[in-house]
């Protein structure tokens, strides 16, 4: 990369040495996505989705064959018409259809929640286009924008998006505290300040807080202001800060949800009450903030503990949430597969892949030198982290999904299913895992507004936000990739792709989710040829 492009994408570091993951569409105004036109039917006077099989969002197990009927927006009606192997029973079919789906054989599910995203960002991703239909191809149907949403034009895209004018999930908005055009009290150094930005954020239409480790007094009176006001609070408790602000400190104060791993096992420190840092440690180095933070793994109370089981405990008892997001941090166990994942020839842009490459100014660009001493630390703190959240999970706590993509090799859509997958390497049921993914989603962004779910599970009256895909997602979390799942035909004796979502239904609105990831295709196969095609792009190393 030049040293401009790279000088460019510097501008996506702002303010990243405080601990935050915020990146440059906060600071930098992105191109907004272009009318919908005439992608997506509907919604119908009355739509009928035929003969499918039903995961509801709530744990229950597949249930078909089913008739599922939309009226507008909502679901209407869920009505069995016969039983699996025999012939569909006509006669207990709902009629008057106006748009039908023969569906029979395909399962249907919630439209997924994603609780941590970033809407590109410049230069690396600058079109909300890119993101809004990578999303929505993998059946994201609603997205926590977690830092940007005091920014006039995330909320811009958000209020567009409920009015369905372009394509894209429904999205949340989640600002950064000091953030957003015409705020004027600067940055929050103060408690009477933190509570002057809520309420201005909360006037502007911001819905929650995106926060970082700070300060005890200016915590409190941020998550304190949020909850009067009906708006949520997720953190990112970065190390810079988490000395005085760790998981347990933030959720006694009335923290909504600890996203990543951030101040989850400084909770549980043993024998410091900070990381055993080496000497030569420097923040500012993202290898050795990235690098070191996995040495946490053997510097903690073990599982089954008094302190292990007592921080659960608590958690639970106070209602903290639970967001992972732990597709994000994976490159670091494994960085080659995450390099050469199968979706970046043809979905990962140029400039968007020069972000990923190492970097000493790209966000999570930190293969410096990436060593086997690195990776085996990786892997090691991701068995703790795994065994926490599957115990947290067992005994009453709630688990979210959540992606952050667009850093650390993770593309948007492709990163939020690779999540399901290692929620399932945790020990979650598959069933336990689409539960995570919906209902427990829509749950974590309706309870502070104090409002039952209107999205995250197949019922009559709730939004028809659906995914519907052709193969069996519990038995393969592969099948839900844009680019499917190999399989061997045994009849050709060929391996083909099978799978990738078949529908995204939003609002009750009809996407060809396979059209959709055909037009992220020709975006970038676009910007290659704007490029030149230069082998410095993805698929090409």
């Amino acid at each position: 990369m030049s040293v401009t492009r790279r000088l460019g994408a510097a501008l996506i570091v702002i303010g990243l040495a405080v601990g935050g993951s915020a990146s440059a569409q906060e600071a930098t105004e992105m191109i907004p996505a272009p009318e919908r036109a005439d992608q997506g039917d509907g919604p119908f006077e009355r739509l009928i989705i035929r003969g499918v099989i039903v995961i509801d969002g709530a744990g229950a197990p597949p249930q078909g064959p089913i008739d599922l009927v939309i009226e507008g927006n909502r679901i209407a009606e869920v009505r069995g018409v016969g039983a699996p192997g025999a012939l569909i029973d006509d006669t207990r079919r709902p009629q008057t259809a106006t748009r039908e789906i023969d569906a029979q054989g395909m399962y249907v599910m919630p439209g997924f929640v994603d609780l941590h995203t970033h809407i590109g960002g410049v230069p690396k991703a600058p079109e909300a286009e890119y993101t809004f239909k990578l999303w929505m191809g993998h059946g994201v149907t609603t997205v926590r924008d977690a830092g940007g949403g005091a920014r006039d034009w995330v909320l811009r895209e958000r209020d567009r998006s409920e009015r369905n004018e372009i394509v894209a999930p429904r999205i949340v908005a989640y600002g950064r505290p000091g953030t957003g055009e015409g705020w004027e009290g600067g940055s929050i150094r103060s408690a009477e300040t933190a509570r002057e930005w809520v309420r201005w954020a909360a006037a502007k239409g911001v819905e929650g807080l995106k926060l970082g480790a700070y300060d005890p007094s200016i915590m409190e009176a941020l998550i304190d202001e949020a909850k009067q006001l009906g708006m949520g609070t997720m953190a990112h408790l970065g190390q810079n800060g988490v000395g005085r602000m760790n998981a347990i400190d933030a959720a006694r104060l009335g923290l909504g949800t600890v996203t990543h791993y951030y101040g989850l096992f400084e909770s549980l420190l043993k024998d410091y009450t900070v990381q055993n840092w080496p000497p030569s440690q420097n923040q500012s180095n993202e290898q050795d903030r990235f690098g070191q933070v996995a040495r946490l793994w053997n510097q903690i109370h073990p599982r089954g503990s008094d302190e292990w089981q007592a921080l659960i405990h608590e958690f639970i008892e106070l209602g903290t949430t639970l967001d992972p997001t732990m597709t994000i941090y994976e490159a670091g166990r494994d960085v080659m597969r995450a390099r050469n994942a199968d979706w970046h020839a043809e979905y990962t842009l140029p400039a968007q892949w020069e972000f990923f490459e190492p970097s000493r100014v790209s966000h999570g660009a930190y293969w410096y030198y990436w060593t086997t001493h690195d990776e085996v630390a990786w892997k090691n703190f991701y068995k703790v982290w795994m065994s926490f959240l599957n115990d947290f999970k067992n005994q009453g706590g709630r688990v979210t999904t959540g992606s952050d993509s667009g850093f650390i090799y993770k593309l948007y859509g492709f990163g939020y299913i690779r999540e399901f997958e290692l929620l399932q390497e945790a020990g979650f049921h598959p069933l336990e895992v689409i539960r995570s993914a919906t209902l427990n989603g829509a749950e974590t962004l309706h309870e502070p507004k104090g409002t039952s779910v209107e999205y995250g599970l197949i019922r009559p009256g709730l939004l028809a936000d659906l995914v519907v895909v052709d193969e069996n997602p519990l038995e393969n979390f592969q099948v839900l990739y844009g680019t499917g799942a190999q399989r061997l035909n045994d009849e050709t004796g060929l391996t083909e792709r099978v799978g990738g979502v078949r529908y995204t239904i939003k609002d009750g609105i009809v996407y060809d989710a396979k059209e959709l990831l055909a037009d992220v295709r020709r975006m970038v196969e676009r910007a290659k040829r704007q490029q030149g095609d230069r082998t410095t792009t993805a698929g090409s190393h």
